[in-house]
């Protein structure tokens, strides 16, 4: 059984296949291929877009879901999450979606389930799909990605989305280049700057990260607004430049971007959105019927 807990457990030939499915969902031709199969989601994270984009995937192909409740859970009466995984997994489900805000968790649990575990994302290690909707929406822009260089602007050292995406798209030929303060920019031998004005006249794409105060163990800025005044991007600091903006969510508007560049035409957090639907799709398909 195969799982995704990290972008490259999926090859270049297998990432591209996932594509065209997603292209073709994308234009409104799909059928019940997963009817009468099951999905479990598992989330101990909140979540807005992830879970509700893959619960509309699976409905979208005739998958079952079925939504753990934590919170209600045995976890909570001292359960271990191997256990509950295992429980799961004896009712014959055919995929287990996690959340979790320990790195590693899904990764364990898929050593001890037939059904295939996807990452929804773990700590600040991975989010697969994440990386594969952005990946597919640059490619819907630009066609061929390779050359182009992308900013991923933000706190990068607690980002997920970052590290999957700096695999995924250094593995599809694009240049990354990091800018952060020094206080969110990991150890890395990565082109890297502390200050957005450096990169902003030299880069085809920008990817904004929110300020993940959550795995923050003390304040790195007075306010958030501090933190705005050099990192936002708004659409004076982008002017009439060809650059196309992402942002994986939650926006904190007029923090990561301004309220403004988020409705210009170049923004594309929506279209990320969208297409989010469509590759998750693709993953369920491929994991599910074991296409490979």
């Amino acid at each position: 059984m195969q799982h995704l807990i990290r972008t490259d457990d999926f090859t270049a030939e297998e990432i591209e296949r996932l594509f065209h499915d997603a292209e073709t969902f994308s234009d409104g031709r799909f059928h019940r291929l997963l009817q009468d199969r099951i999905v479990i989601t598992l989330f101990f994270e909140n979540s807005t877009r992830t879970r509700s984009s893959f619960e509309i995937a699976a409905k979208r192909l005739g998958a079952e879901m079925v939504h753990l409740d934590v919170a209600r859970s045995s976890t909570k009466k001292g359960e271990t999450l191997v256990d509950t995984a295992m429980n799961l997994d004896a009712m014959g489900p055919d995929a287990i979606i996690v959340r979790h805000a320990n790195a590693g968790v899904p990764k364990i649990l898929s050593n001890h389930t037939e059904a295939s575990i996807i990452n929804a994302g773990d700590g600040a290690h991975a989010h697969p799909t994440q990386a594969l909707l952005d990946l597919f929406t640059l490619r819907r822009h630009f066609g061929d990605v390779r050359g182009k260089k992308i900013a991923i602007v933000g706190d990068i050292k607690n980002s997920r989305v970052a590290n999957s995406n700096i695999e995924l798209l250094h593995r599809f030929g694009m240049q990354v280049i990091l800018v952060a303060p020094p206080q969110f920019m990991p150890k890395t031998d990565l082109e890297h700057t502390y200050r957005l004005h450096d990169v902003i006249s030299d880069v085809d794409a920008i990817m904004s990260l929110r300020t993940q105060t959550e795995r923050h163990s003390q304040p790195a800025y007075a306010s958030l607004q501090d933190y705005a005044n050099d990192f936002c991007l708004t659409k004076e600091l982008i002017g009439d430049r060809n650059i196309v903006i992402l942002h994986p969510g939650p926006v904190h508007r007029n923090i990561d971007i301004d309220d403004a560049l988020l409705a210009d035409e170049r923004c594309k957090v929506l279209q990320q959105v969208s297409n989010g639907v469509f590759v998750r799709m693709a993953v369920l398909k491929k994991l599910i019927l074991d296409e490979r």
